[in-house]
């Protein structure tokens, strides 16, 4: 790549492919399983986070590609790729990253659980007295809830579920209607584990487990008495899961989703995965049953589904093999028991999550549900959770007659189910229900207060980078910033009119909002910088996010850095621009942190001394920019800016053991402490943060 190209911003080659970088920030999770510094069930729950990232992964990004090429859409992005182009390179990409999943497994991770007296026995290793114990149990738990169907003409293929753990079975004979199809297909059943223990007179330590695959697979001969089973062989389907609603088309988007989601299980299919020893006739028969290619079959050496592994983790009670117990921190104004109304009009309050409690959050709602003078409550839910404390509390508020306001966003990807019972839950209650904007799902994470004191009425905020969800805020980093400030109280008031109302675009005076201020606000503060940087005034620019993928910021970011501006970004998953390009980029250094939290924060900082400040639900992404409703928030006060730029951007900037670093050929680096003093942000913070 010569310094002339990187001067022409349309040039492809100065762009990654979403696809393709998301498959890479996949690697580096897969990386940690392998990290032999970490307790070794932590590391096996990075394996199946890793295999859990690849299903989603197939079931929304590889499918809507797939979606692109079959409609004949051959129209590429900014790196240049076409939807067949890039089919065969995610095909490349993933078969590496699947087969380097298995062979952690099966050569790091397995030996390593055997020693320390873990073991999941494959059925060559089981004892006589073993296989007869894997027998009874077949018989009683697992016989009754099987159902094999023999295909042929009346006995059609059955419909296969996404993501469900399937056998073809292969056999040898006529049944007692002199059928000999020869092929049949056996679903395992849902209701069972995956991961079943061994009782302790069969086991040799208390942590022997078996594969509900395995038990069924010794045994798949019980369902077809009087034939001979020449072959049985694990697959596993994974279908099309986005939902696709014409929201300007129906009349109640609930019911509309409600009717879309039994589809996610019968979607189109978009990757066959079978076992290795698979013979090729039998996965051909799979792929064109399917309508797949040959790039979609992926033969695996292993169990198929190892995601089904994660079980592992809570199964067996070895915390020397976990990561020590964590307890959250307080705020010291925010303490159990502190009236956090008098504690926000002594000033705003700020928490970093997970090292700092979410209980004040969930409090705040609690509080005002309670609270006789407060006579309005007004939210926005994303993902909650099935259940959730802070619906709970706004139901309760509801039924206390105050005026419960939520925009629920039904379209939460994986979390629609839930989101409909939430919103049914509230409706019932009394609250105002209402599910956004059509063609824009509603990301913010916002909640208003509106309370009577002194014969006036007051409004407190709660604004944040993640969701109302208690587990992901005890595993995400976040920020929650708790406010009384007139401006931003003033800001979020004309944006939940905005979402229950009609009417043009607010003027708002300290928040910034997508679809309308918020990319303007962006591209314009990073201009200034390169304004700042062609005059010879210091420049700086660093950020924190999840993902950077927007055209228009990174040519912008492309510009700034020619100019002279220094640009430091911490994205955690993917990320198109290309830093380090002499001419081009080469102000622009880009890590990631993984870790024992996901880190989820997203912060943006413009000028030398971190000037300008604001925390956001946004990443740097067109859907967050143009397509979804966010918020983005100044941090005012001064202690508390000065909290978000150490532990937001400086630490994370010097982490040397969890972080990676982007290079110009797009691969990602981990940093090495050398022979500096290891750094590990999020250790410091937990240090210094928690309880």
């Amino acid at each position: 790549m010569s310094a002339a190209q990187n001067t022409d911003l349309s040039n492809a080659s100065l762009y990654i492919n979403r696809e393709l970088s998301l498959l890479e920030f996949n690697r580096r999770v897969l990386a940690l399983a392998a990290d032999s510094s970490a307790p070794l069930l932590e590391r096996m729950r990075f394996l199946t986070i890793s295999c859990n990232n690849m299903d989603e992964f197939f079931e929304i990004r590889a499918s809507g590609i797939k979606q692109q090429f079959e409609a004949g859409i051959s129209t590429a992005g900014p790196d240049g790729m076409s939807p067949r182009e890039l089919l065969g390179a995610i095909s490349v990409s993933a078969r590496s990253l699947i087969a380097e999943q298995y062979r952690v497994f099966n050569e790091v991770l397995t030996p390593e659980l055997t020693a320390k007296g873990i073991r999941v026995l494959r059925r060559a290793d089981w004892t006589p007295e073993q296989s007869a114990w894997v027998r009874a149990f077949f018989l009683r738990e697992v016989y009754p809830l099987l159902t094999p169907i023999g295909l042929d003409p009346s006995h059609p293929f059955p419909n296969v579920l996404n993501k469900i753990l399937n056998f073809v079975v292969m056999m040898d004979g006529k049944d007692a209607f002199a059928r000999k199809s020869g092929t049949a297909v056996v679903q395992a059943p849902r209701l069972v584990p995956r991961l079943i223990r061994l009782p302790a007179e069969f086991a040799s330590g208390p942590h022997d487990f078996v594969l509900l695959s395995a038990v069924i697979h010794a045994n798949i001969g019980e369902l077809f008495p009087g034939m001979e089973v020449k072959g049985c062989y694990q697959f596993r389907v994974t279908r099309n899961s986005d939902l696709w609603v014409e929201e300007e088309e129906v009349e109640d988007l609930l019911d509309a989703v409600r009717f879309e989601l039994p589809r996610r299980h019968y979607g189109a299919a978009v990757r066959l995965e079978v076992a290795e020893n698979c013979p090729p006739e039998t996965a051909r028969f799979l792929l064109d049953h399917f309508h797949l290619r040959d790039e979609d079959l992926y033969q695996v050496n292993g169990p198929v589904n190892l995601n089904r592994l994660m079980a592992l983790y809570d199964l067996v009670d070895r915390p020397d093999l976990k990561f020590p117990a964590f307890k959250a921190g307080f705020d010291k104004r925010a303490q159990p028991g502190a009236d956090l109304f008098e504690a926000v009009r002594g000033g705003d309050i700020l928490l970093h999550h997970p090292y700092q409690s979410f209980s004040p959050v969930l409090e705040f709602v609690r509080a005002a549900a309670k609270d006789p003078a407060v006579v309005a409550i007004k939210g926005t839910l994303y993902r909650t959770g099935a259940h959730s404390e802070i619906v709970d509390a706004l139901i309760d508020a509801a039924r206390a007659g105050k005026e419960v306001t939520a925009v629920v966003e039904l379209r939460a990807r994986f979390d629609e189910a839930a989101n409909i019972d939430l919103a049914t839950r509230l409706k019932t209650a009394g609250a105002h229900v209402v599910y956004g904007v059509v063609g824009y799902k509603t990301h913010a994470k916002m909640m208003l207060v509106v309370r009577r004191e002194e014969g006036a009425l007051r409004r407190y905020v709660h604004l944040g980078t993640g969701n109302y969800h208690t587990g992901t805020a005890r595993a995400y980093t976040d920020l929650s910033l708790l406010t009384c400030n007139e401006q931003i109280c003033d800001d979020a008031h004309h944006l939940f009119r905005q979402l229950t109302g009609l009417g043009t675009a607010p003027k708002l005076q300290k928040l910034l909002h997508s679809p309308f201020t918020l990319n303007d606000e962006i591209l314009a503060r990073i201009n200034e910088q390169a304004e700042h940087a062609r005059q010879g005034k210091p420049a700086r620019i660093r950020a924190k996010m999840n993902a950077l993928a927007d055209p228009g910021v990174i040519k912008a970011l492309y510009l700034a850095s020619i100019a002279g501006v220094k640009i430091q970004l911490i994205v955690r998953g993917v990320c198109c621009l290309r830093p380090g390009i002499a001419g081009l980029s080469e102000n622009i250094t880009v890590r990631s942190i993984l870790g024992r939290f996901l880190e989820h924060s997203r912060v943006y900082s413009f000028g030398p001394n971190d000037d300008i400040l604001y925390a956001a639900s946004a990443d740097w992404m067109s859907r967050n920019l143009f397509r979804r409703v966010e918020t983005c928030f100044p941090i005012l006060d001064e202690a508390l800016r000065a909290r978000v730029i150490e532990e937001c951007l400086d630490l994370p900037l010097s982490d040397n053991t969890q972080a990676w670093q982007l290079s110009p050929d797009g691969n990602w680096l981990r940093c090495q402490p050398g022979d500096q003093a290891a750094r590990h942000c999020q250790e410091v913070l937990a240090g210094k943060l928690g309880g």
